[in-house]
């Protein structure tokens, strides 16, 4: 068993939506697509660790920025991080 040596504060979706400039609705999509990593409160509402709010900052650079659909960035996200993950183990092993 582990233990939180700090309690991650969540925002819940009015609270997101307001800090991402987001609309709920939009919110609430990201989440169904699997973009964004909500949790269910104790009332069953979503709420959001502060972390997210960098990731939709990212989904709205990447959105705007190559006029894809929301569905279509989750593969562009899956690819960028990869390269990310590629490039730090070859910045490793030449480190070696």
């Amino acid at each position: 068993m582990t233990y939180a040596l700090v309690r991650i504060r969540l925002l819940d979706l009015d609270s997101f939506a307001g800090a991402t400039g987001l609309h709920p609705e939009v919110v609430r999509r990201l989440v169904a697509l699997g973009l964004l990593d909500a949790a269910k409160g104790s009332r069953g509402e979503l709420c959001f660790p502060l972390s997210q709010v960098a990731v939709a900052a990212r989904i709205q650079r990447l959105h705007a920025g190559l006029s894809l659909n929301y569905a279509a960035l989750g593969l562009v996200i899956d690819l960028l991080d990869r390269i990310a993950e590629l490039e730090t183990a070859l910045r490793d092993r030449s480190r070696r």
